[in-house]
């Protein structure tokens, strides 16, 4: 789990919406793309993003 502080001041790199954290993913409210979280890190690169159909 991500430190409310720390997902308070992230945004998504693509489209600088706000993000929240749901099902080991940091999901994008603004463009819908999902930054994976390994070993409790988010990867918050493009790159690595999955567009939700």
């Amino acid at each position: 789990m991500i430190d409310k502080e720390l997902l308070d001041i992230l945004a998504c790199p693509a489209c600088k919406s706000d993000v929240e954290e749901k099902d080991g993913w940091i999901l994008c409210k603004g463009c819908k793309r999902k930054y994976p979280i390994r070993n409790g890190i988010p990867i918050m690169l493009v790159e690595e993003a999955e567009k939700k159909a």
